[in-house]
C-alpha cells in the first residue's frame, strides 16, 4: 500500500453535521418569499441538493432570484451556527495525520462562503490545506472531477488518498476517483 499523503473531507455530513443550520436558515430565506416548507421536510427531500436544484423543486427558476436567495441564506446561515457539531473523532484523525506530514483538503458541493464561515465559527480555518466548492468544477458529485482536482494540486496518485464521504453521489464519486473511501454516518 502507498503511503498516505491526502485526506479529502466532505463537509455537510462528513466533517460536520450542518442539516439543522442548512434547514433552519433556507426555511427563514424561503419563508420572506412565501415558500413555506418544514424543517422534517427540507431535511427529508433537499439535504443535500445543490442551491440551483434546490430552488428549482421549490419553484424558483428565475437564476437572478436564485442567486439573490442564495446569497441571504449565506447571511442569515451564522444565526444558526450553535446547532452545528464536529465529527470529533474524524477530525482529531486528520489532526494527527496531517502531523505526521499528510494534507488535509475539503471537497464539497457546499457553497465557499458558507464552508469557510462554519469553519472559521469552529476556529479550524487555519487547519486545512486546502478547498473546493462547487463552484470550483464543471461536474459536480457524482463526478470524481472535485477528487482528481485536490489530487492534481496536491501531486498524488489516488493509491496515496483517502476520501470521507457520507451521501451516495460523494461516495460514487469517490469510487471513480480510484481512492480509497471511506463511509462516515454522523
Amino acid at each position: 500500500m502507498a503511503q498516505l499523503k491526502l485526506i479529502l473531507l466532505d463537509f455537510d455530513g462528513t466533517l460536520v453535521d450542518t442539516r439543522r443550520a442548512n434547514a433552519l436558515a433556507y426555511i427563514e430565506t424561503l419563508a420572506e418569499v412565501g415558500i413555506h416548507l418544514s424543517e422534517e421536510e427540507y431535511l427529508e427531500r433537499y439535504f443535500g441538493v445543490r442551491c440551483m436544484e434546490f430552488m428549482q423543486m421549490v419553484g424558483i427558476e428565475n437564476p437572478e432570484e436564485v442567486q439573490r436567495l442564495r446569497r441571504r441564506k449565506v447571511e442569515l446561515y451564522p444565526r444558526y451556527f450553535d446547532t452545528i457539531e464536529l465529527n470529533q473523532p474524524l477530525w482529531n484523525w486528520c489532526s494527527m495525520m496531517r502531523r505526521m506530514g499528510a494534507k488535509v483538503w475539503i471537497v464539497s458541493t457546499g457553497h465557499i462562503d458558507n464552508i469557510t464561515n462554519v469553519m472559521r465559527y469552529l476556529r479550524l480555518d487555519s487547519s486545512i490545506d486546502g478547498i473546493i466548492s462547487g463552484d470550483d468544477v464543471e461536474r459536480p458529485k457524482p463526478y470524481p472531477d472535485c477528487f482528481l482536482k485536490a489530487m492534481e494540486i496536491e501531486g498524488v496518485t489516488p493509491e496515496e488518498t483517502i476520501v470521507f464521504e457520507d451521501s451516495s453521489v460523494g461516495l460514487e464519486a469517490a469510487r471513480h476517483s480510484g481512492a480509497t473511501y471511506v463511509r462516515i454516518k454522523m
